[in-house]
């Protein structure tokens, strides 16, 4: 039934696995994705959105890298915001309402199209090892499939455990069966396993609303994308609505607590801190008399729609009841409740930067797995487990992101070095290069690099070089060229900025805080500039950018350089820890177990001093 042995087999077709099928492919390795319903391949499990805070960052980061989350979300988006747009670039956070079923589809013809990429729909019960190293995976019907490397993208599949009310039952997904057999396998080889716990909310019947009582939230004006390459941009778009909680709302869930597996002790796993479920907020927030509800369509079509913020486990008759009593949601008709579901994880200090499984060779974990939430985080880690599966295979160098370079860095680096006992979400605070690792400039930061990997084609190359030099023009010219106090005053007059009294560059008046493009644009230098040259908004943005937060953009820099002197002191992979008596205990324990590669991975893990990096760094300088 199959090839002989194929390069790379992927376990799991949501997110994680079909960037990881993808990436894996375009760079030549023959590649098996292996799923239990063909029809839910990149399915939106959770909300029908793409991006926000941080996550659209990661969204322009896999893009820019040559995969495929940011052309399927462009090809099936209904809204798109910029997240933070208030606050400075760094902030700014690309977010899309999508619709769930064309998002699926359009993940699945995209696999489809990939030449190297072959299907299989059926269970994966477990993996095939000879001497710590997977050499394929055995199927539920006792199907050997050889391979080179795998890669586990098993979502909240592993031992999936649905709980609704006092009701459970074992499924990795509402309407699908969980997957059993490749935890108890991997704990024989000596990992280390835990539960998390998610939850989603109900879904309702779009018709049965009255969106009058609601508060009204609509894309943005001028609606932007994801992808660099020539996606579409929305024409048109569907509203979102909100509406709020009332005490009455939560007395009625309250109601419901004795039944719910949250509090009388069924679930016992930790679930996601900055999602959490409608009782937990009500629990732990008591002071506040009321929460918000975004009320999201699922699609262009369908009536279906999403109540984001009301995630819960509670039985379904409180749900309904409790539902009825948002303002709006009168006269609701369900279409499914909400659910938790508690699923296996492997802690993921037990990996290396590549993603690769210290304990088994050319084994790859990628997704909620590693104990991550969200598409976009699952996404990025496949992307990166695809490409390192296919080099390693292939005897070539490594790839891994430094903290300084992308977002996905920091997510990977984060995972490794610190691990995690909740669902890890991404956020920009975590980034301490923030201004560095902007939605703008993902495509400057890495398409180079991915492009000399052999991911990301010639044309992604190209644009982003013509992007980069117009960018850098246009800065020049500003630079170069001069105002006059006449044409500018007025200018600064309307924004209550102070006059200038004599001719200047006009790099230095448009460095002021409240000086735009646009008020740049009203000179006649610029405007001729601009026309002569037929720059784009990407240029436009991008050199805006450039010139307003030179300053804090160079001490960024300044301070990575730095840090990055300690990234290049590596310690050697079998060095013994324990006959450094001058470290802690807890040190001597963190470092034997994680294993940093370099000092400065050392000093990013949690219970590493500075005192143990100095006793590291005088015994490696000898």
């Amino acid at each position: 039934m199959f090839e002989k042995e194929y390069d790379v087999v992927v376990v799991g077709g949501g997110h994680a696995g079909a960037e990881a099928a993808a990436a894996s492919a375009n760079m030549g390795s023959k590649t098996l994705l292996v799923t239990m319903n063909l029809q839910t391949i990149g399915q939106m499990s959770c909300n029908p959105a793409m991006g926000g805070i941080a996550k659209g960052q990661i969204v322009r980061e896999i893009d820019a890298l040559g995969g495929m989350s940011g052309i399927v979300t462009d090809k099936s988006a209904i809204q798109f915001k910029m997240l933070n747009k208030s606050k400075g670039p760094a902030m700014w956070s690309p977010r899309a309402q999508n619709d769930r079923m064309r998002f699926a589809e359009e993940w699945r013809l995209a696999l489809e199209a990939t030449p190297n990429v072959d299907f299989y729909q059926e269970m994966v019960s477990g993996l095939l090892v000879e001497k710590d190293r997977v050499v394929g995976v055995r199927s539920s019907l006792g199907i050997d499939i050889k391979c080179r490397a795998v890669i586990l993208t098993n979502g909240t599949f592993l031992n999936g455990l649905i709980h609704i009310g006092e009701k459970q039952f074992g499924g990795g997904r509402a309407g699908e069966k969980a997957a059993t057999g490749i935890t108890e396998q991997l704990s024989d080889f000596g990992f280390e396993s835990g539960r998390m716990k998610t939850g989603t909310p109900p879904r309702v019947d779009g018709r049965s609303l009255d969106y009058s009582k609601m508060i009204l939230q609509p894309g943005d004006e001028k609606p932007e994308k994801f992808s660099y390459l020539d996606t579409p941009v929305l024409q048109e778009q569907r509203d979102c609505h909100m509406t709020h909680t009332s005490e009455l709302v939560h007395d009625l869930l309250r109601e419901g607590f004795d039944r719910s597996p949250m509090f009388n002790g069924r679930i016992k796993s930790i679930g996601p801190r900055y999602c959490p479920s409608i009782e937990d907020k009500i629990h732990r927030f008591a002071d506040k008399d009321a929460h918000q509800i975004f009320v999201e369509p699922e699609g262009w079509h369908t009536v279906e729609v999403y109540v984001n913020g009301f995630s819960t486990s509670l039985p379904e008759d409180v749900q309904y009841k409790a539902l009825k009593s948002v303002v709006g949601f009168e006269n609701v008709k369900f279409f499914r409740p909400g659910y938790a579901i508690e699923y296996d994880y492997f802690p993921p200090t037990q990996l290396k930067h590549t993603l690769e499984t210290k304990l088994v060779e050319n084994l790859y974990f990628a997704g909620q797995i590693n104990g991550t939430t969200g598409y976009e985080e699952a996404a990025s880690q496949g992307l990166m487990a695809g490409i390192n599966a296919h080099l390693k295979i292939n005897e070539e160098e490594t790839f891994i992101l430094k903290r300084d370079e992308a977002y996905i860095g920091v997510l990977i680096d984060d995972l490794i070095t610190k691990g995690t006992e909740e669902p890890y979400r991404m956020f920009t605070s975590r980034a301490e290069y923030r201004t560095l690792l902007r939605q703008d400039n993902a495509d400057l930061r890495l398409t180079p690099r991915s492009y000399e990997l052999g991911l990301a084609g010639k044309e992604r190359l190209e644009r982003m070089e013509e992007k980069q030099k117009n960018s850098n023009r246009f800065i020049e010219f500003f630079r170069k060229t001069s105002f006059t106090p006449e044409e500018v005053n007025p200018i600064l007059e309307e924004v209550s900025s102070s006059p200038v009294k004599q001719a200047d560059k006009m790099f230095k008046v448009f460095s002021r805080p409240k000086i735009t493009m646009e008020h740049m644009r009203r000179l006649n230098a610029v405007s001729d500039f601009i026309a002569k040259n037929e720059f784009d908004a990407e240029v436009l943005e991008q050199t805006e950018i450039q010139v307003k937060y030179s300053g804090y953009i160079a001490k960024e820099k300044t301070n990575a350089d730095k840090l990055l002197r300690l990234e290049n002191i590596k310690i050697p992979d079998d060095f013994d820890y324990r006959k450094l008596k001058s470290l802690s205990y807890e040190a001597r324990e963190k470092l034997e177990s994680i294993r940093p590669v370099t000092i400065s991975q050392a000093s990013r893990i949690s219970g590493v001093s500075p005192a143990d990096i100095s006793v590291l760094l005088v015994f490696l300088g000898r």
